[in-house]
């Protein structure tokens, strides 16, 4: 088993702004303003085109063999472009199972023009077939293979009007959602320095997606209900041997779930 459920966190990438809009000179804040404006003005909304979002955050759930760990990749010093490349080179060396809430909607389309941005490779995420059969029945980029499974398009039944959100589906099955955080905080919290808070988000962001993952997974039939149980104390007693207060939070805001 090699499942890496996983998650970003992104800001409006003002340099573009700047120099998509013509406003040189600007401070970030009032770039970041104007392109939501121009954006309003364009689409009826503020929420920004994809290839506008920056990278600040990755997490990660990993669950292998050797057990489970969450974490978000490089460090606080971390450039985009680290925290993308680490990001890929996992998927190079590991070949695992991508796990994401609304990955193929959002998270995904931001990596790769990201990528695209900064020269990043990533032949083994790409593969269709071309090189490794395998890959031609199943692979990272159709929306119908299971090598990466975005839950919220899964569970939705690939019909838009049936999608729900993370923190919806989280709280439904008795975990602890959101938390008091949310992603159109992340630039308020940016602008202030706060990079461990986006980091230490993403991270519960990604413990959400994982456990409703291991109840889909025993939906599936993939796990009983001995093996469910299992997973969630391992994922369980991580939290409650970790060094970190965000997680121990986590942990005390999951009640003991029903057992089936």
């Amino acid at each position: 088993m090699k499942c890496f459920a996983f998650d970003i966190e992104t800001i409006p990438d003002t340099s573009l702004g700047t120099r998509l809009l013509g406003l040189e000179g600007i401070a970030d804040e009032d770039v970041a303003k104007a392109m939501q404006f121009h954006q309003m003005q364009e689409r009826g909304t503020d929420f920004l085109p994809l290839y506008q979002h920056r990278i600040v955050a990755i997490s990660a759930a990993w669950r292998s063999d050797d057990g489970f760990k969450v974490w978000s990749l490089g460090d606080e010093g971390s450039d985009e472009k680290e925290l993308i490349q680490r990001f890929y080179d996992g998927i190079e060396r590991y070949s695992p199972t991508l796990v994401s809430w609304n990955g193929s909607g959002f998270d995904l389309p931001v990596l790769h023009y990201r990528a695209l941005a900064h020269g990043v490779q990533a032949p083994r995420y790409w593969e269709l077939g071309d090189n490794e059969r395998e890959y031609r029945f199943n692979n990272y980029l159709s929306r119908f293979h299971w090598r990466h499974i975005d839950l919220m398009d899964v569970l939705a039944g690939f019909q838009n009007r049936a999608r729900a959100p993370l923190d919806a589906i989280a709280t439904m099955l008795g975990f602890p959602g959101k938390m008091g955080m949310a992603g159109d905080k992340v630039w308020e919290c940016f602008c202030k320095g706060e990079i461990a808070k986006i980091r230490n988000y993403c991270e519960t962001d990604v413990l959400n997606t994982y456990l409703v993952y291991a109840r889909f997974q025993f939906m599936r039939g993939l796990l009983d209900s001995i093996e469910l149980e299992k997973e969630y104390a391992l994922v369980r007693n991580v939290l409650n041997d970790s060094d970190f207060s965000h997680l121990h939070e986590f942990s005390q805001a999951w009640p003991e779930t029903e057992k089936f």
